[in-house]
């Protein structure tokens, strides 16, 4: 390879070689999975219900460790990680749950503080508390709305309040775990719109999301893996799954396109 060639390659943020889980002993959910996904891309994890999106997700976050095969992050082999290290670890992602998944007895303000009191005791309550507060701007959230609690706003506003959480620490990753499921049409962009929004204005920062939304993958993501069997069926740009000649990927990108098509 050339050294031309290799410059352009892309570094890869999240790799997973041959990756293999089951948890009976008979019945494989991952069958040999293979998937690199490029630092500083938005990537869409799509496919049918029960084709191990979940499942791959807490590979990579470490809650499940592989029966064989590899997950690197970052470099990192996250399965041979010891507890305390792999706690420390974390503190590169941020992840945005499918409910938000808010303290219900904290203020808005409080559930962002969250992250930094657990993780950063080198800050001081007033250093945490202007942190907390910016990523809330940055995120779009009016300072009327800090001292509320999750349940006197509205749903747009408690994801704009879990994603500045999950921004409190500043990961180089972000997860977004169906970030739109059970939202209407408006809400639903919006949340792609922030998504995307975010994605752009923090330069590096590598972004994943696991959808059965393909609107929103299609619309706003670089690259899309679509998985199968317990495998990538295929990864590339939304414009390479338009393109494609597998009928399976055919068939499922008709069938969940509502909204719009890439030009």
């Amino acid at each position: 390879m050339t050294e031309a060639a290799s410059s352009a390659a892309p570094e890869i943020a999240i790799r997973l070689t041959d990756l293999r889980k089951t948890f009976d002993g008979k019945e494989f959910v991952v069958q040999g999975m293979d998937l690199a996904i490029p630092k500083g891309s938005l990537t869409a994890i799509i496919g049918f219900s029960g084709t191990g999106k979940s499942v791959i997700l807490k590979h990579i976050l470490g809650i499940y460790k592989p029966t064989s095969g590899k997950v690197e992050v970052l470099g990192r082999d996250v399965a041979s990680l010891r507890p305390d290290d792999l706690t420390d670890f974390r503190k590169n992602f941020g992840v945005l749950f499918q409910s938000a998944a808010l303290f219900d007895d904290m203020t808005v303000l409080e559930n962002v503080c969250f992250p930094l009191v657990e993780h950063r005791r080198d800050l001081k309550e007033k250093q945490i508390l202007e942190i907390a507060a910016e990523k809330l701007k940055q995120v779009g959230l009016d300072p009327k709305h800090f001292q509320k609690l999750p349940s006197q706003i509205s749903g747009g506003m408690q994801k704009r309040t879990g994603l500045a959480r999950a921004l409190a620490l500043d990961p180089e990753i972000l997860f977004y775990d169906e970030p739109t499921t059970g939202l209407d049409p408006i809400l639903t962009e919006m949340v792609d719109d922030l998504i995307l929004e975010t994605h752009h204005h923090r330069p590096g920062i590598t972004s994943v999301m696991v959808s059965h939304d393909l609107d929103a993958a299609f619309r706003i993501a670089d690259y899309v893996a679509m998985l199968h069997a317990g495998k990538v069926l295929l990864f590339g740009t939304p414009e390479e799954f338009f393109n494609t000649d597998i009928d399976l990927v055919q068939t499922f990108v008709a069938k969940g396109m509502k909204r719009t098509k890439p030009n």
